[in-house]
């Protein structure tokens, strides 16, 4: 049986959840993101149940290496992105964290409020 129609429209399929994916990390919508990837995980792991079974020529493997280089391509540039993020979101909880020591250091001061004296000697 000839599974190659099949195959070739289920990588595309693939290669369209890719570029979802893409598209929402590169709009930063990374609910979104999350949403797609596990559709995207889904159709892979369904992809790989159905090539269990078949044999792939060397015409179709020429056939599908295009598709299977944009998909890694989009893979790493989503890779790239969420990087990106993870780096911003450090900076993000680094700042919290020193503003939260800073938030206890003062709240230890139990209340006293720290100002500087006025230690001008009055005259009569």
């Amino acid at each position: 049986m000839n599974h190659a129609p099949q195959l070739y429209t289920r990588y595309q399929q693939l290669l369209e959840q890719s570029k979802v994916m893409l598209n929402n990390a590169r709009k930063g919508m990374w609910e979104d993101l999350i949403a797609s990837e596990m559709d995207y995980v889904n159709a892979v792991h369904e992809l790989t149940q159905f090539m269990n079974d078949i044999k792939l020529s060397m015409q179709m493997q020429e056939q599908l290496r295009p598709i299977l280089r944009n998909i890694l391509d989009n893979e790493s540039e989503i890779k790239r992105l969420l990087q990106i993020r993870m780096d911003e979101l450090a900076i993000l909880v680094g700042q919290s964290s020193i503003q939260q020591s800073v938030l206890t250091a003062y709240g230890k001061q139990g209340g006293q409020i720290l100002a500087p004296q006025d230690n001008q000697e009055t005259t009569p």
